[in-house]
């Protein structure tokens, strides 16, 4: 049976490192606060937003939620993203997508002070994860599936990766962050040419084309870590893109959903913010 990759522990020990560093900007006359943004009534997104707020709470930062009707127009969006990127009690800001087809959400993620992006969504970020250098955040999401390999002691250098899928919120910026680790990457999607041999030949998988249930024994060989990121609703209920009870008699580590990569991202932006805060500070 595999051993479970919980994301609890892992945020918890994000959060408590936290704490002291939040009570330094404090006394320094400055609280962390996060914007975010949401457009209509999603409930993916109410329930980030809800698990973020619990989390800036715990440490002592603050969140300010503007909550706009679906039907807010592009001009309006941009107006208020404006309003943040001047304030200066604001030191980061989450933008909770995907947005109503009726905006263009490229426009809006560039449209977002690179200073205050702490989810890695404008340019200026994507390129410095895509380039090594430069300023910025990667993505939260990504960067948590790193968070949670480090904190089990899963050593990346030398070893052999296959991430499913190629969006810009995970797949592609995880594959950077991999290897910049020394991992050997192989970039997959639900259209490469036998996917199942492709994952069976990697030496840890990661599961994040948002499509539930896509990774079965078929995909599986003993001795892999096998990381899933989906997060799909399925008749009421929560699942990932692996069938998890198809991966566990098989696979030597497996993160579960809910409660894996999940719990983790919400601590990785906050964590995000406290750096962003630390950087206004200092100038």
């Amino acid at each position: 049976m595999a051993e479970i990759l919980t994301g609890a522990p892992v945020a918890e020990a994000i959060i408590q490192s936290l704490i002291p560093r939040v009570e330094r900007l404090k006394s320094a006359g400055v609280t962390p606060r996060l914007a975010m943004i949401r457009l209509g009534e999603v409930g993916s997104q109410l329930a980030y937003q809800h698990s973020a707020q619990r989390v800036l709470k715990r440490i002592g930062a603050e969140a300010e939620c503007f909550a706009l009707p679906d039907s807010t127009s592009q001009a309006e969006l941009l107006a208020l993203v404006e309003e943040i990127n001047r304030r200066g009690d604001i030191q980061g800001c989450m933008i909770l997508r995907p947005l109503p087809s009726s905006i263009d959400e490229q426009a809006v993620c560039a449209a977002l002070a690179p200073e205050k992006d702490v989810d890695g969504i404008t340019p200026t970020a994507l390129g410095a994860v895509f380039t090594g250098a430069g300023s910025g955040y990667p993505p939260c999401t990504a960067q948590a599936c790193i968070a949670l390999l480090d904190h089990y002691g899963i050593d990346l250098a030398g070893e052999h990766v296959a991430v499913i899928g190629r969006s810009l919120v995970v797949g592609r910026p995880l594959s950077m962050l991999l290897q910049a680790r020394d991992a050997t990457v192989t970039l997959c999607h639900s259209r490469s040419r036998d996917l199942p041999g492709l994952c069976q030949a990697a030496d840890i998988l990661i599961a994040a084309a948002g499509s539930a249930g896509l990774i079965g024994r078929e995909h599986l060989s003993p001795g892999q870590t096998v990381i899933d990121v989906g997060i799909n609703a399925v008749r009421g209920r929560i699942c990932g893109d692996v069938r998890f009870d198809e991966a566990e008699p098989i696979v030597r580590r497996l993160s579960p959903v809910p409660g894996g990569v999940g719990a983790v991202t919400t601590a990785v932006l906050a964590k995000h913010l406290i750096d962003a805060a630390e950087k206004a500070l200092s100038g």
